[in-house]
């Protein structure tokens, strides 16, 4: 496919990420400036009750846009609501879906989620991507 408004109502796009890595979380750190240390240092998240780091619910979030970028020539995401659904943590490999689920001349209506390599959802939610 080679537009996005050429999907119909009912398909999927997806695609897979690599392996979560601490510098992926450490970088994303510094960009958003949450410092908090359960999503790089292995005690500081074992000492909050967790079995390990976590990454970031918004790095998982921002990660879940990528699969629009492609699509940019044909429009933008307007509104984006997700809701946090389970937690990521080091090597997790995460694929990023979304299913067309309404189509109209100004916009197209996703259905998306983030689910884990154990098919366990983590982020679900929905976006409208506003063709120009």
């Amino acid at each position: 496919m080679t537009h996005l408004k050429e999907l119909v109502q009912g398909e999927t796009i997806k695609m897979t990420l690599e392996p979560v890595t601490r510098m992926d979380l450490i970088k994303y750190s510094g960009a958003s400036g949450d410092f908090n240390p359960i999503h790089t240092i292995d005690e500081e998240a074992k000492k909050a009750g967790l079995p390990g780091i976590i990454a970031h619910g918004m790095w998982t979030m921002g990660n879940l846009s990528k699969l629009f970028t492609p699509y940019y020539e044909e429009g933008y995401i307007q509104d984006y609501s997700i809701r946090f659904a389970g937690m990521v943590f080091l090597n997790d490999v995460l694929t990023l879906n979304a299913q067309l689920v309404e189509q109209t001349d100004e916009a197209l209506h996703f259905k998306v989620n983030v689910t884990n390599q154990h098919d366990k959802e983590v982020v679900k939610g929905k976006v409208k991507f506003t063709l120009y």
